[in-house]
C-alpha cells in the first residue's frame, strides 16, 4: 500500500510553532524553483523566472507555468508577470529600463518578444515574427536585436497536407533555424535573415564590434548539435568573419567586455563525453586558443566576464561545486566560493561590477537565487517556504573502492528515522549519460523522490560510477568501449559497501534510473539479477544493436560511448544487451517509457517487456506515457511515475510480494 501524508498534517495554528511533517509525492513533483536569472547593468537589480508546475488533478495537462520577478538588494522579490503564464529567455535592456522575455500570449500564433518596463505596468509586444522566436540577444547599445527562428512554412505544403499528402521523409525534410537581425531604430525596418542552409544553435553580439557570434551545425539533427557544431563570427550582412577551431562537444561561449577574448566551454577531444574544459581564444592573435585550466580535475559548467581580463568560472568537482575568478594576464585563479557550500548550477555577472549572482541548490531546498559576496552566499529567494516544515533526512557524500581499486563517490540519503543498529531497504538511483554526475544538493525528482522514500523507511544511494563527469576527462572516459562492464560492476560494489557498513539490507535492494540509468536498471534485473530484488527501468536501453538503429544520436554513441559500431562486433553488442540475459532474470522489473522518445526509442522497452513476458520467470510491467519523450515533463505524468515507482519498491522490497501489484492507481479519487 502506498503511504502518503496529506495536507491535513499541516499545523495551522498561528500561535504554535510549526511541527515537522512528511512531504507528499504531489509536493515533490510540484516544487517551485528559480530557473533563470539576468543581472541588470550596474547590478542595481536582477530579473529572474520561477517555474510553477501545474497542480495534478486541478490543472489541465500541460507544461509548467513560468513567472517573472525582480529582486533588488536583499529586499523581497517583486512580481512582474505571474499566474498561468509562460515566460522564457529573460534579459534586461542595456539601459536597465526594461525587461525583455519570450512568451506566447493572447492571440499570438507563435512565441514573440515582449518588454515590460522596470517601473511596472503591462508587458508590450516588441516583435512578432512569421514563426516562433527560439532565442534572442540585444546589442550593447540597445539598437539591434538578433534572434533565431525558422522560415515560414511553404504555403503549398500546407495546402497539400490538408488534402492528405503528408508523407514524412525521415531525416531529409530538415527545417533550419536561422539568424535574423532587426534594426530597431530604422524606419519601418523588418528583420533581415542572415543565414541559410546551416543550423544555428545560438547567437550573441560581439561587444564593440558589428559582429555576431553564432554556433553552427551542418544540419538541425541532434547528433550534429552534439558532435559537429562550431563557433563562428559573422558580420551584420551575414558574411563569415572567422571561425574558432574546436573538436567534439561545445558548451557556452562568452566574449570579454572589449570583444578581445572569447571564453568557450569545450571538449578535450572528439571522444570527450562532455564539454567541460575551459578555452580562451585571443582575437588579436588570429584566434589562438589556450586551455586555461589544463589540469582541472572537474568539469567547467558556466562562465561570465567581470572585466576585460577576468573571467568567472563555475566548476563541478566530485559531488561539490566551486566558483573561481581567472585573470588573463597570469592565467591564475582565485577562489570566490569554496566547494561544499552549495551546488551552484550557473553564474551571472556584468562588466565593471563586483556583483556575482548564482543559482544554487542544497539538500534542504531546490534551485534558488543567491548573491555571492565575500566567499559566502546570501539567499535572495525562497520559492517554497513550506519546506521549513518538512523533516529533512540526513544526506552525505560517500567514497568507496571498486573491486579493481578505483575510488568512487556517491551520495547517501538515510531513512528519516535512521537507527545505526538497523538495516534498511535500499533504493539505488543511477544517473543517465553516463556523462553526468550527482552533486550533494537537492536530489528530489519525480523519478527519485528522495525525501518521500526516506520517510517511508528507505535508504537511497546515488552513485557516480566510472564514466561520470565531475572528475576530469580521463575518469569520464573509463566506461567507453565497455558497455555494462566495469561501470555497472561499480554499482554492485557500491551496494556491497552499504551492506558491509550495516546500512542496507542485502535482501531488500532496489535499483532505478533513466536512459543510461535505465540501461543499468535493466542490466541489474537480468545479468546481475542475484544482487537486486526490485528494478524500475525508465526510457532505458535493452538491445544495443537495435538501439543504434533507432536513436537520434548514433554519431555520439560511436564517438563517446561505444567507440565502435555494431557491425564491428555483433556478438559483443548482443551480449552487452539486457535482452540477451532475459532468461536469467529473477528481479521484478517495472518499465516506463515516453511514447514520443527519439533518444531511446520505446521499442527498447517493448523488447525488454516481450522477452521477460515470454520467459515468464519474473513479474514485469510496461507503462507508456503518450505525449512524453525522453523523460516525463508534465506534472500528471510525473506524479503517476512516482506513485508507480514507490508502489513497485514497497510491494517487492517491504511487503514481500511475488506477483505484480495491481496496475490501477487511485487518480480518480483525487479529482
Amino acid at each position: 500500500m502506498l503511504r502518503q501524508v496529506g495536507l491535513a498534517a499541516l499545523i495551522t495554528a498561528v500561535s504554535m510553532p510549526l511541527m515537522a511533517r512528511e512531504i507528499t509525492l504531489e509536493e515533490t513533483v510540484t516544487i517551485k524553483s528559480v530557473n533563470s536569472a539576468a543581472l541588470a547593468p550596474g547590478a542595481q537589480f536582477a530579473a529572474f523566472t520561477r517555474v510553477n508546475p501545474r497542480q495534478p488533478y486541478k490543472d489541465d495537462d500541460g507544461s509548467p507555468f513560468t513567472e517573472l520577478f525582480t529582486v533588488s538588494g536583499e529586499n523581497e522579490p517583486v512580481p512582474f508577470v505571474t499566474g498561468k503564464e509562460g515566460v522564457g529567455s529573460v534579459a534586461v535592456s542595456p539601459d536597465g529600463s526594461g525587461i525583455y522575455f519570450l512568451s506566447k500570449r493572447g492571440n499570438d500564433k507563435h512565441t514573440s518578444l515582449y518588454r515590460i518596463a522596470t517601473s511596472g505596468g503591462e508587458a508590450q509586444k516588441v516583435l512578432s515574427h512569421e514563426t516562433a522566436i527560439s532565442s534572442y540577444t540585444i546589442s550593447g547599445d540597445g539598437r539591434y536585436i538578433a534572434f533565431r527562428a525558422k522560415s515560414k512554412a511553404d504555403s503549398d505544403a500546407e495546402k497539400l497536407k490538408k488534402k492528405g499528402f503528408k508523407a514524412e521523409i525521415y531525416e531529409e525534410q530538415l527545417e533550419f533555424t536561422h539568424v535574423w537581425l532587426w534594426d530597431t531604430q530604422a524606419d519601418e525596418a523588418k528583420p533581415v535573415q542572415l543565414t541559410r542552409d546551416v543550423q544555428i544553435w545560438s547567437v550573441d553580439f560581439r561587444p564593440q564590434h558589428e559582429q555576431l557570434l553564432v554556433r553552427t551545425a551542418p544540419t538541425p539533427l541532434v547528433d550534429d548539435n552534439y558532435m559537429s557544431s562550431q563557433y563562428r563570427l559573422i558580420d551584420y550582412a551575414g558574411d563569415a568573419v572567422s571561425d574558432f577551431a574546436s573538436e567534439g562537444k561545445l558548451g557556452d561561449a562568452r566574449f570579454s567586455p572589449d570583444g578581445r577574448y572569447l571564453a568557450v566551454i569545450g571538449a578535450a577531444d572528439y571522444n570527450d563525453p562532455s564539454a567541460g574544459r575551459l578555452y580562451v581564444y585571443d582575437t588579436q592573435k588570429d584566434n589562438a586558443r589556450t586551455e586555461v585550466l589544463p589540469d582541472y580535475q572537474g568539469h567547467v559548467k558556466d562562465i561570465a566576464w567581470r572585466r576585460n581580463d577576468e573571467v568567472i568560472w563555475l566548476g563541478h568537482r566530485g559531488t561539490t561545486s566551486e566558483v573561481q575568478a581567472l585573470t588573463m594576464q597570469w592565467l591564475e585563479s582565485r577562489q570566490l566560493l569554496a566547494p561544499g557550500i552549495a551546488v551552484v548550477i550557473d553564474i551571472e555577472a556584468v562588466p565593471g561590477q563586483s556583483e556575482v549572482l548564482v543559482r544554487a541548490h542544497k539538500p534542504e531546498h531546490p534551485t534558488e537565487l543567491f548573491r555571492l559576496q565575500n566567499q559566502t552566499l546570501i539567499r535572495l529567494t525562497d520559492s517554497n517556504p513550506w519546506l521549513a516544515e518538512i523533516t529533512m533526512p540526513r544526506q552525505e557524500s560517500m567514497t568507496y573502492k571498486a573491486r579493481d581499486g578505483l575510488e568512487l563517490e556517491g551520495i547517501v540519503v538515510y531513512p528519516t528515522d535512521y537507527q545505526s543498529e538497523q538495516r534498511y531497504p535500499l533504493i539505488m538511483v543511477v544517473h543517465g549519460g553516463p556523462e553526468a554526475h550527482y552533486s550533494n544538493g537537492w536530489l528530489d525528482r519525480y523519478a527519485s523522490p528522495a525525501k518521500y522514500a526516506a520517510q517511508q523507511g528507505y535508504a537511497l544511494f546515488f552513485p557516480n560510477y566510472r564514466g561520470s563527469t565531475g572528475r576530469g576527462v580521463e575518469f569520464s572516459k573509463l566506461g567507453q568501449n565497455d558497455y555494462a562492464g566495469k561501470e555497472f560492476d561499480d554499482l554492485v560494489d557500491g551496494k556491497n559497501h552499504l551492506v558491509e557498513t550495516g546500512l542496507a539490507d542485502d535482501e531488500k535492494i532496489g535499483i532505478t534510473g533513466g536512459s543510461y540509468g535505465g540501461f543499468a536498471s535493466a542490466w541489474a534485473a537480468t545479468a546481475l539479477t542475484e544482487h537486486f530484488d526490485a528494478s524500475v527501468m525508465s526510457v532505458g536501453i535493452s538491445d544495443n544493436i537495435s538501439k543504434f538503429g533507432t536513436t537520434d544520436i548514433p554519431k555520439e554513441m560511436h564517438a563517446v560511448h561505444a567507440r565502435s559500431y555494431p557491425w564491428d562486433k555483433w556478438q559483443w553488442y548482443l551480449e552487452r544487451s539486457p535482452i540477451y540475459h532475459a532468461e536469467k532474470a529473477r528481479t521484478p522489473l517495472l518499465i516506463m517509457h515516453g511514447k514520443e522518445d527519439t533518444r531511446v526509442h520505446p521499442s527498447q522497452s517493448m523488447e525488454m517487456y516481450r522477452y521477460l513476458k515470454t520467459h515468464d520467470n519474473v513479474p514485469v510491467r510496461l507503462v507508456l506515457y503518450p505525449g512524453e519523450g525522453h523523460g516525463n515533463r508534465k506534472a500528471a505524468a510525473q506524479l503517476d511515475y512516482s506513485m508507480r515507482l514507490m508502489r513497485w519498491m514497497e510491494h517487492f522490497l517491504v511487503e514481500g510480494g511475488t506477483e505484480a501489484p495491481p496496475h490501477e492507481l487511485p487518480h480518480a479519487e483525487k479529482l
